[in-house]
């Protein structure tokens, strides 16, 4: 046989591994090394070659609070479903105790009260996402290092043999899930170490080539080195991975906060009480980032500075009939009271209008060239047009 001498590129991913990718990278900031694992087991389960009678994959997410590890598991539930709701979501703070593995399980027979018992974990539960092209169960174990030994233990048999046993005799089937466990192990010393390089009166770039590859591959130790002080051996080798997270700075701050306002964007835009664009100044942009973002905390309070800033206001305004569909509402920052001021600047705009405003970035004045919008009809005017009419 003779060859052909063509290489071929092992690191192209098919297009539906592609596609799940740049969908995970459009939602999740600065997490490329988490989302191309996902990919790639994603990918092997496409194709078939994912180990069988094993779970698709089974993941560790590590780091600091508000870096994004439970928005990574939402947006994937959010790309291959199109909802954050298709998680099957496991709190470990509530099981802190042996005894409440029963609310996973279900009680045994002879238990009082055993029938009226629903476990977590029926077949039931884990394939209610599942539709006619695509069978994958998400579960997530938030914050798992806050759960009892004897949560672990029942996971080694779900992470090597993808099988649980309810507690009526029941099999539960795991080879069709992805296995998503979040953990702030080792958060407080990388906190040392990011601390120093984060806020937003500082450049967000490092001061030498590679420091900023260095500080990732510190904080992966730490972590890393924390998971395996906290789990048994056979626990962590059940794992297909186990990947920390990078500490968010000034520049992928800025870029939550623009999908997070985006999100809020179209709430309004499919919102029955009044269809509206707002645009918000740089000033306004850095206004929600100082007050809903923290070196210690990330991301995580930055959506709860967006409602209180500018959700609930609007609420207000369009409550109260100050704000109509068809309007431009122009959002800026009062440094004296640290609240928003809210001006109209267009009104009765048509839905190809509001349509191409709402695509463009926050923070930029709105030009001339942008507001005379093309009649193109993209998803979001279609959207539009349907609830409309």
């Amino acid at each position: 046989m003779v060859g052909t001498g063509n290489l071929l590129d092992p690191h192209k991913p098919g297009r539906q591994a592609e596609a799940l990718g740049a969908n995970l990278r459009r939602l999740v900031v600065g997490q490329d090394e988490a989302i191309r694992k996902i990919v790639e087991l994603y990918q092997m389960y496409v194709t078939g070659m994912n180990s069988p009678g094993r779970p698709i994959g089974n993941v560790l997410f590590l780091g600091p609070t508000g870096s994004g590890k439970t928005r990574l598991v939402e947006a994937t539930a959010e790309s291959l479903y199109g909802s954050a709701d298709n998680i099957v979501k496991v709190n470990c703070a509530e099981f802190q105790h042996s005894h409440e593995i029963a609310k996973l399980l279900g009680a045994p027979p002879g238990y009082l009260g055993h029938r009226e018992t629903h476990p977590m974990f029926s077949q039931e539960t884990l394939n209610r996402a599942h539709t006619e092209t695509l069978k994958i169960s998400l579960v997530l174990f938030d914050e798992i290092e806050k759960a009892s030994d004897a949560l672990w233990n029942l996971l080694l048999g779900v992470l090597d043999k993808a099988s649980l046993t309810l507690g009526d005799g029941r099999q539960t089937d795991f080879s069709q899930s992805f296995i998503f466990m979040t953990s702030n192990l080792g958060a407080s010393e990388m906190e040392g170490l990011v601390r120093p390089r984060w806020g937003f009166g500082t450049t967000p770039k490092f001061d030498q080539a590679g420091e900023g590859t260095q500080l990732s591959e510190k904080l992966s130790k730490v972590g890393v080195a924390a998971a395996r002080k906290k789990f048994v051996p056979e626990f962590v080798n059940r794992l297909d991975a186990m990947v920390v997270f990078n500490a968010l700075g000034a520049a992928e701050l800025r870029q939550v906060a623009e999908i997070e306002l985006r999100r809020v964007q179209e709430r309004v835009l499919s919102s029955k009480a009044a269809a509206f664009v707002f645009r918000l100044t740089e000033e306004a942009v850095d206004q929600l980032l100082e007050d809903g973002t923290d070196p210690r905390y990330g991301a995580r309070h930055l959506r709860r500075a967006i409602d209180r800033l500018l959700v609930q206001p609007i609420s207000n305004l369009v409550a109260s009939e100050q704000v109509r569909s068809g309007d431009c509402i122009m959002v800026e920052a009062d440094t004296e009271s640290k609240q928003m001021l809210f001006r109209r600047e267009a009104e009765s705009l048509s839905l190809a209008t509001m349509a191409r405003l709402a695509q463009m970035p926050f923070g930029e004045e709105p030009s001339a060239a942008a507001a005379r919008a093309d009649r193109s009809e993209h998803k979001l005017v279609r959207r539009l047009h349907s609830w409309a009419t």
